[in-house]
Order: C-alpha cells, then structure tokens, then sequence
C-alpha cells in the first residue's frame, strides 16, 4: 500500500516467509514516533533511534525465528524497511535526492551519505570488535544497511571516522542514517521534476 500525497508520504508494507512474518509502516512526514518490536532489544533501540532522529514515523512488529538467530530477523526487517523507503519517496519530484550526515556520540564519529538514485549499492566501515552489543550479533549491522540500500534502490556510504565504544559505533551509524535520510528525501520547491540531468531516477 502507498500514499504519496503532497501531505503526506506513507507506506505499509507486509511480509511473509517460513522465517520472519513483519509489518511495517513509514512515514516520511512524521515528528518521530516509533512503535518498534522486533523481539530484539538492541534493534528496537536502534530503530527508535532513526526514526526520531530522521523524524520519521515508524511502526514496525517483527515475528522471527529467534531460536535460530537474529540473522532472518534483522536482514528481512532491513529488506522491508528500504521498500518502504523506496515505496514513500514515490517518484521522487521535488526531492533533494541526496542527504549526508557525521554524527558524533561521545567518543564516536560516524559519517553517512546516500543517494535515492535508483540504484543499490553500499559500502560500510564500522570497526566493531565485540560479537555482540545486548542481543544483537554486530555481524548483523552490515546486513542490516546491505538489505536496507538494496531494498530502497539507494547508494548508501556508513563509515566510521573515530569510535572505540561498539554501542556509541552503531548507534550513530543508525542515527546518521536517519539524519542523512531526512536531507535526502526532504521536497526543495526549487527543484522541478527530479533532480537528474536524465529526467528520471
């Protein structure tokens, strides 16, 4: 389901696989309220913290096969999030297409630029060094941002540029992207069309 009215840029998405059963709903005009339950604690945290940050309004309800790991959980979630990116941004008219963000926290200094090209990509340097942060396994946060630029179509660059402490690292990542997000997707009346010399993105 889209809606991408001038008032608002919302969309809802639903997936279902023998391996996660999620339910998602952005909205790209929000203030920054999230319902996040993934049944992974650190996640949530991690989601509320880009969508407050990117002031995004953000329901997400994650039912996964957590007996397993957090693998299917986090890289579906991250799948249907970037959907629904792609989905709310519509065709893009009048966006800034383009968003960057460093975000220092505490120690940490982390630096996201992205593009709503149309086409995927991702490079990602975070140095984490533990195996995991609460419940989450750190091997999960590429994953997570891999899913996420694919599934919106966006070139997406997470990179540290200072950073010791593996929960200020990722936590900043999460909020620069949100940041980053925000500038990208934010409407500029100056831009007619979209902002491509091709006429499409």
């Amino acid at each position: 389901m889209e809606n991408n009215t001038e008032q608002n840029r919302i969309a809802s998405i639903t997936r279902t696989t023998r391996e996660t059963d999620i339910s998602l709903t952005l909205n790209l005009d929000g203030t920054g309220q999230a319902q996040i339950d993934t049944g992974i604690g650190f996640f949530d945290h991690m989601l509320h913290g880009f969508a407050r940050h990117g002031l995004f309004d953000l329901t997400v309800r994650v039912k996964g096969d957590l007996q397993v790991d957090t693998h299917h959980t986090v890289e579906d979630t991250g799948i249907v999030l970037g959907n629904a990116i792609r989905q709310a941004v519509g065709d893009k008219a009048g966006i800034a297409r383009y968003g960057f963000r460093i975000l220092p926290m505490d120690e940490a200094l982390i630096l996201c630029a992205l593009d709503l090209c149309g086409r995927p990509y991702l490079v990602y340097d975070l140095k984490l060094d533990r195996e995991k942060v609460g419940d989450l396994e750190t091997e999960m946060v590429r994953e997570f941002f891999y899913a996420v630029s694919y599934g919106a179509a966006m070139n997406l660059h997470v990179k540290q540029m200072e950073g010791g402490n593996n929960h200020h690292i990722i936590e900043g990542a999460f909020k620069a992207f949100g940041k980053a997000l925000d500038e990208a997707s934010r409407r500029d009346k100056r831009i007619q069309g979209v902002l491509s010399t091709k006429g499409s993105l």
